[in-house]
């Protein structure tokens, strides 16, 4: 128990421990909180002071850089007074320099849109001009379509053959002399090998090599044949007088097949079938023979290089096959030589025979010559022959 006495009153009384501690805890409480509020209210006064003094600073400070900054944007104007007058001026003479160029270039355009009218009524003529002369061509090239219609329907399969060929000739002698200096293009006339192509076009580079050479075969049909032919069916015999008459490109120049899209869009590269062949429409009879000659030209260098190397080695082949003919001739008239000389031997051996027994001949006819003179010494006498014969003997003495 705890005694408490009243502050107003003075009365004393008594409370237990509980009471007591939950009476000193609101004392506690309200001293607290009365504390703490005044330290707040004087935590705010002083930040209430702090914000003034800062704004006061503040202010001193934004006064003073508002000062310096009407101080620059006074400058500035001065500047920019300077400037827009300088700007005056210049574009002032400026605009005086424009204005004149501006006339001048009136007075061009004046003269140009002269130029430009005359120039295009000189056109519209021009293209009316072209326009009929353009009429009068389609109208020819029609009129020329029918009577090639026409030649065509009345033509053979021979005629329509040559007719074609004739036109590529043409062709190809149209561009020679400007083109194809060093070509020659010429009918295949040799059938020696059973066949022979159409055309053979070789080309040749500076030093008289040949660069490239082609086998062409031209095929043609009437519109009216009735068996139609197909492009297929030449390229075999055109693959075997490629390689007869040792060309390196063989081209089937036809107007087979002539609704084929596969034949009429450009060249036809067909060398999976048959190597280095193709197979083209007229009208690229000069563009292929350009492209592959142009091409072969620029390994003419490799090409040259490969021919010096084969004559290089050609002329060393020749000088060993000289060396191997001289070789062996000198080995054959050796050998003949030597076979003469041992018939020589043989024939001198004979012929020493030959004299041993013509000397033993001799010798033995000169010992008959001896012992036949030796008889007609001795005993050829008037007495001996007439011995036995009285006739010889009776004339005999007669005579003496």
């Amino acid at each position: 128990m705890k005694n408490i006495t009243c502050p107003n009153c003075k009365t004393a009384f008594k409370i237990d421990e509980s009471n007591y501690e939950s009476i000193a805890k609101q004392v506690r409480d309200t001293e607290f909180n009365f504390e703490l509020n005044q330290r707040l209210d004087l935590a705010a006064k002083e930040k209430e002071d702090a914000l003034q003094l800062q704004k006061s600073e503040l202010k001193g400070l934004l006064l003073e850089e508002l000062s310096k900054k009407e101080r620059e944007i006074e400058k500035l104007k001065a500047q920019n007074d300077k400037a827009e007058l300088d700007k005056k001026l210049s574009i002032t003479d400026a605009t005086s320099t424009l204005e004149k160029q501006i006339a001048e270039l009136n007075s061009k355009l004046e003269l140009q849109s002269k130029e430009a009218d005359l120039e295009k009524k000189t056109l519209a003529e021009k293209h009316q001009v072209e326009i009929r002369t353009r009429e009068e061509m389609i109208k020819m090239k029609e009129e020329e379509i029918e009577r090639h219609k026409d030649f065509k329907a009345r033509l053979s399969t021979k005629m329509v053959g040559e007719s074609l060929e004739q036109h590529c000739e043409n062709e190809f002698n149209r561009l020679r002399a400007t083109g194809f200096r060093s070509a020659h293009f010429e009918k295949d006339n040799d059938a020696s090998s059973g066949s022979k192509a159409d055309y053979i076009f070789r080309d040749f580079g500076p030093d008289g090599i040949e660069t490239i050479s082609i086998c062409f075969e031209m095929k043609n049909e009437n519109d009216t044949t009735l068996k139609k032919q197909k492009n297929k069916d030449f390229l075999e015999e055109l693959d075997k007088d490629r390689k007869e008459k040792k060309c390196e490109y063989a081209i089937l120049v036809s107007v087979l097949e002539a609704d084929n899209d596969l034949y009429n869009t450009g060249i036809v590269d067909v060398s999976h079938l048959y190597e280095k062949m193709y197979v083209i429409r007229p009208q690229f009879f000069i563009p292929i023979i350009t492209l592959l000659r142009n091409a072969a030209l620029s390994s003419y260098e490799t090409k040259l290089a490969l021919e010096k190397e084969r004559n290089y080695n050609i002329d060393i082949t020749n000088f060993e096959d000289k060396i191997n003919k001289f070789k062996e001739g000198f080995e054959y008239n050796v050998d003949l030589a030597r076979r003469k000389f041992d018939e020589a031997i043989v024939e001198i051996d004979k012929t020493i025979s030959h004299l041993q027994k013509t000397k033993e001949a001799l010798l033995s006819s000169g010992n008959n010559l001896r012992l036949a003179n030796d008889k007609a010494q001795g005993q050829l006498t008037i007495r001996k022959l007439t011995h036995g014969n009285p006739g010889m003997a009776e004339r005999f003495k007669n005579s003496d």
